[in-house]
């Protein structure tokens, strides 16, 4: 491995864990301390307020011990691709499934403990999230961005 790929894998750890402690901490003030209020943060555009989310991404009606067993086959799936890719020395890709990873074992936890996924973050006229969903939305958009490079880039082009 070389050294700048050893160092872009342990920062984007090191990333990925600061914001799982940040989406933690975030859900922990909104159940206990904003629970039954909102806090405006940008006037009518961004508050954070308690939102529990029952449901699959952006409110889709799916939800249950179905999602529950979904969500862990998908993270076991992301750990056994993450491993291959670091096996066949594919660096590139692991900073993104680590936040991804990162991000939708924040969500299962909320869902195992709780039975819903603890959102606080309500952003006017999208949705109500927080910051494990902008890890998994963000992973998925740069593996997105680098597969698109990696064609453009390829021979097939």
């Amino acid at each position: 491995m070389l050294f700048s790929d050893k160092k872009k894998m342990v920062f984007s750890l090191i990333a990925a864990v600061f914001f799982i402690f940040l989406d933690r901490f975030f859900k922990i003030l909104a159940l206990k301390a904003y629970s039954d209020k909102e806090v405006s943060l940008v006037g009518n555009l961004l508050k954070f307020t308690l939102e529990k989310n029952y449901n699959i991404a952006f409110s889709l009606p799916f939800s249950g011990l179905l999602l529950i067993i979904l969500t862990a086959i998908i993270i076991i799936g992301l750990i056994y691709f993450s491993l291959i890719l670091y096996k066949k020395q594919e660096y590139r890709y692991i900073p993104y499934l680590t936040f991804i990873l990162f991000g939708a074992m924040s969500n299962l936890f909320d869902r195992v403990k709780y039975g819903y996924v603890i959102d606080y973050i309500d952003l006017k006229y999208f949705t109500v999230f927080n910051v494990a969903d902008m890890m998994i939305v963000g992973g998925v958009i740069f593996l997105f961005l680098l597969n698109i490079k990696k064609i453009k880039d390829s021979k097939y082009v």
